[in-house]
């Protein structure tokens, strides 16, 4: 995850080549980690001489008590306000323990309109009120862990095309989580889908039916100070976002969500509102506690059915039979994410995800790609960058992690040029978002630098998705754009993913892989939109009944790289944390990052793959002649150079060294 620095002129500071600073600093430290994380050491334990710096969470779930509460306690705000509701909580991993539904609660949820009218991404869209607040709750979940707690509103503030949005703030730069919404995809082949029974009914982590939420009324569950889970409401009959953090809303969900917090409140000191980026603190909720009901002791007995009843949801929850369900422990075999045994991974402080039977998902494997690349990645160089990456993580101080100086925790992927995943691995509380958005990081950044771009976007059977590449082509002034000239990252495609260009300007036309401005809603960034369109309008139609069988484990409608593999199966994403893997002048891969800080995330791709290549050889990062940073715009602003990479200022807790990136 993570937050892009403002600069005083953003023309110029995108004229600089982002990568800064003396090249000792990023170098391993022989894989061993030092010190103690921020959260106390776990024990001080080690596997191979590697000492362990980070705590697990405890393996704390809500029950089924926890569940009703909960609800009851919704129910009764709701009640209170005279605004029925659909009240969904789910828990850490996404599973849905219940789905309630208010005598009188909205059918659905309306997408609110772009500021043209021209609602281009979602036209015919029908959106259940249940998903809407499924996804809410899943938001909560998923942006949090033991060190932040974030809430729908906070998403809503950072993915705007502003931040922090308002009026007054039309000339400054897109939100540091610009597009994340198009994570936790329906159709992401990475999350897991709904069992009604067996060993992986509760493996984890669950997709969204609508992707990620900036919907005010969706808020993390903490139990006994560890994060169990989220709960979402949809009362209002409204899906959008707040356009404006200057004012204080009263929202209808926020209240209802909140008030079902009660005995369940995320930790004061880690809310978003006392986290601040770029100087602006980050907003929480804009509803108090002390406005709520007296909701404390409320009954589900009094609550069910007198005030409505437990609905299902097709590929979520309730089939075949309807039942409050009691939430699964992060860290467990069950979840679906668990400590890597030593046999998978030698650090012992690595969460891998499984498959509830003891089996690793992604086990650590070499490249599929020999046709295309003659020599793919090596198991072993596939270890060596997991682990590289995994220390630079170590070392680095968080950005959006409590209390301050903690360590940095995220989620790793490595894949193939073809888009498989060769290995993930992650820190033990890292957010759970990051671990799709790692992998679309990834995915993203192999696609753009490959020499098939250009012909798999032309393949789409969308003239939509075919129109950006026509764009982009013409933006660049280069009728061979999108062939793998260029080594392009996240935070180079991003750039021209903004509905500004370059980003930080109020007037300025959109970047080439963009919508325009006026065309902005939470269900349009442009080609990142585009490519899944169809996936959400079939997934929507399944879960509502309309269509007999769901969307495919696959984000796109692009050609397959081969036979049952797609390049962009979960989806592509467009803000910072990745970079390509080269042989030589030879793209094989791409290492993408995401929890805790855009510019963290970058640099632990960058340094992460760097410091691989010293160690095993043969791979490494792009060379500086081709990587995107080299391509240059005339506007009428002067100069506007891309960015490849942007590494944090002081980054690490173990050493005062600056500009670690510069040289590499």
């Amino acid at each position: 995850m993570g937050w892009a620095a403002r600069g005083l002129a953003i023309a110029v500071a995108m004229a600089l080549s982002a990568c800064g600073g003396s090249s000792g600093s990023g170098s391993s430290s022989g894989g061993s980690f030092g010190g103690s994380s921020s959260g106390g050491s776990s024990g001080g334990s080690s596997s191979g001489g590697i000492v362990s710096v980070y705590r697990a969470p405890a393996q704390v779930a809500l029950s089924t008590t926890d569940v009703q509460t909960i609800i009851a306690e919704a129910a009764k705000q709701a009640q209170a306000d005279s605004r029925p509701a659909v009240i969904s909580v789910v828990d850490r991993v996404g599973n849905v323990l219940a789905l309630f539904r208010m005598t009188g609660a909205p059918a659905n949820a309306q997408i609110v309109s772009a500021p043209n009218g021209v609602n281009i991404d979602v036209q015919g869209l029908n959106v259940p009120a249940e998903a809407a607040a499924v996804a809410k709750a899943i938001t909560g979940a998923y942006l949090s862990s033991g060190g932040n707690a974030f809430s729908t509103r906070t998403a809503s503030m950072i993915v705007q095309e502003h931040f922090p949005p308002a009026p007054s703030t039309a000339g400054l730069e897109s939100g540091p989580l610009f597009g994340v919404q198009f994570s936790q995809l329906p159709c992401s082949d990475l999350s897991a889908r709904f069992a009604s029974s067996g060993a992986d009914a509760l493996i984890g982590p669950k997709r969204s039916p609508l992707g990620l939420a900036a919907d005010p009324g969706g808020f993390p569950l903490y139990k006994d100070g560890v994060l169990v889970g989220g709960v979402g409401v949809m009362a209002d009959g409204q899906y959008g976002f707040d356009a404006n953090v200057l004012d204080i809303d009263t929202d209808a969900d926020e209240r209802i969500a909140l008030a079902g917090t009660i005995g369940f409140e995320a930790p004061v000191a880690i809310r978003a509102d006392r986290i601040t980026v770029d100087g602006t603190s980050l907003r929480y909720s804009d509803t108090d506690y002390a406005s709520l009901a007296p909701v404390s002791g409320a009954s589900y007995a009094a609550t069910s059915p007198a005030l409505g009843a437990l609905v299902p949801l097709t590929g979520y929850y309730g089939t075949p039979s309807l039942a409050i369900l009691s939430g699964t422990a992060y860290g467990s075999e069950a979840s679906g994410i668990r400590a890597a045994s030593a046999a998978e991974f030698a650090n012992p402080d690595t969460f891998v995800l499984s498959d509830g039977s003891g089996n690793g998902r992604y086990p650590v494997k070499a490249g599929t790609d020999i046709v295309e690349v003659g020599a793919p990645l090596t198991t072993a160089e596939v270890r060596a960058v997991l682990t590289e990456a995994f220390t630079v993580m170590s070392r680095a101080r968080a950005q959006i992690r409590k209390p301050l100086d903690s360590r940095a925790q995220v989620s790793i992927s490595v894949v193939d040029t073809r888009g498989q995943v060769l290995g993930i691995v992650r820190s033990p509380d890292a957010p759970i978002f990051g671990i799709d958005v790692s992998l679309q990081k990834a995915r993203t950044a192999a696609f753009l630098s490959g020499p098939r771009v250009g012909a798999d976007l032309l393949g789409d059977p969308s003239s939509d998705v075919r129109g950006f590449v026509t764009a982009f082509r013409s933006f660049l002034g280069d009728s061979t754009a999108l062939t793998g000239k260029f080594a392009f990252t996240d935070r180079a495609g991003g750039n021209l993913s903004r509905p500004h260009f370059p980003d930080g300007t109020g007037s300025a036309p959109q970047g080439p892989l963009s919508r325009p401005a006026a065309q902005f809603n939470p269900f349009s960034t442009g080609l990142q939109s585009a490519l899944i369109l169809t996936n959400l309008s079939e997934h929507l139609g399944y879960a509502t009944g309309a269509r007999p069988s769901d969307t495919a484990h696959r984000c796109t409608f692009i050609p397959d790289a081969a036979a049952g593999q797609n390049r962009l199966q979960n989806g592509i994403q467009i803000f910072p944390g990745s970079v390509p893997i080269y042989r030589g002048n030879q793209l094989v891969g791409g290492i993408g990052v995401s929890g805790d800080g855009i510019d963290q995330d970058d640099m632990i791709s960058f340094l992460g793959l760097n410091n691989a290549g010293k160690s095993v050889g043969g791979i490494g990062n792009a060379a500086p002649a081709i990587r995107a940073d080299n391509i240059v715009f005339t506007t009428s602003g002067g100069t506007v150079r891309l960015r490849y990479v942007n590494c944090p200022f002081a980054p690490f807790l173990d050493t005062a060294d600056q500009n670690v990136c510069q040289g590499l």
